[in-house]
């Protein structure tokens, strides 16, 4: 099995995730101490802060909790865990996490531009940074990088619709939240698009990787457009608000359908049972917090402090076109996400 392997969780997991998922980001009510047991606070142990956007989609519930796991693997370290809404709550939880004096941080920003002159100010202060997915604009920030290859992304799932479309064909385009992680999908699978001269792009919206605003969006966009062969939708939440909006609008017997990416289980077993809508998607797996979180475990053990790189060091997880054939290898249902 790939990298979904992790995904193995119970439905009582699933449960905990929906249910710890709310709270002020800002606020102690959201901050989630974790060290698989009581936390000593004679300062003994060593502190990493996680900095992770709130559970607003299925990605980042999975997010908060693949955290809250790895966390739980590492007794010897003490965890402070904040989930924020939006950039300015994150930029709040930052200042908290440098004020309670952590050793390391792990960063999965918001929003690339607006956490990126906080992030600075965590490295200027000595505080080794992990920087997982979604990327700073000034990436030397971080000690180390962790996502996965979304230039890949956007390539393999263009290059998909592209050939399962013959090359011809009016495609809609949904971008995601302003980050390092939608440029480089975006581009790249504009880029495949800008090949085929019979594809037409009919417009490019943004659905905030989230299912209700992709939502709004398709159905402004089908009162635009009359003939849509496939949406390149480009996440599985905002897929899902695309076949909301084209059921409502009587458009779903038209044969459109939609390109997805990051691997959700009930997306994957639609794709696994050959449903016309979903004909494919890429992997994009949330467990890819806790290969940060093992990372900053790793530096700070060895005591290291911002800059003990002497550069960013990279780490690339890989990503996988899924299709009817290998659907299976790719499908966990008791999975968190």
């Amino acid at each position: 099995m790939k990298a979904f392997k992790t995904f193995g969780l119970g439905l009582l997991a699933l449960f905990a995730v929906v249910g710890c998922s709310g709270g002020d980001s800002a606020g102690d009510a959201n901050t989630a101490t974790a060290g698989g047991g009581s936390v000593s606070t004679g300062g003994a142990k060593k502190v990493i802060g996680v900095s992770i956007p709130a559970a607003d989609h299925g990605w980042t519930a999975g997010i908060k909790y693949w955290a809250e796991e790895e966390a739980k693997k590492h007794p010897e370290i003490e965890f402070k865990i904040k989930a924020a809404a939006d950039p300015t709550a994150q930029q709040a939880d930052l200042d908290a996490l440098m004020a309670a004096n952590v050793d390391a941080m792990v960063i999965l920003a918001t929003e690339s531009a607006p956490i990126t002159p906080k992030a600075k100010a965590v490295h200027d202060r000595g505080i080794f940074i992990v920087n997982v997915d979604r990327g700073f604009t000034d990436p030397s920030i971080a000690d180390v990088f962790v996502a996965g290859d979304n230039k890949k992304f956007g390539t393999m799932s263009a290059e998909f619709m592209a050939k399962k479309l013959n090359g011809k064909g009016n495609i809609l385009v949904l971008t995601g939240i302003p980050c390092t992680v939608d440029t480089d999908r975006v581009d790249a699978a504009m880029a495949v698009f800008a090949k085929y001269p019979d594809i037409k792009v009919l417009d490019k919206m943004a659905g905030n990787w989230n299912q209700q605003k992709a939502q709004e969006v398709t159905q402004t966009l089908l009162t635009k457009h009359a003939k849509i062969d496939a949406v390149w939708a480009q996440d599985d939440d905002m897929a899902l608000g695309v076949e909301k909006a084209m059921k409502a609008a009587g458009r779903d017997k038209q044969g459109t359908w939609i390109l997805v990416g990051a691997g959700m289980k009930d997306i994957v077993k639609r794709v696994m049972e050959k449903d016309p809508v979903f004909p494919g998607n890429v992997t994009y797996p949330p467990s890819m917090i806790a290969d940060g979180i093992r990372e900053a475990v790793e530096a700070v053990k060895a005591g290291s402090k911002a800059g003990a790189n002497k550069g960013t060091k990279t780490v690339d997880l890989k990503i996988d076109l899924v299709t009817p054939e290998n659907a299976k290898d790719f499908y966990f249902p008791d999975s968190v996400y």
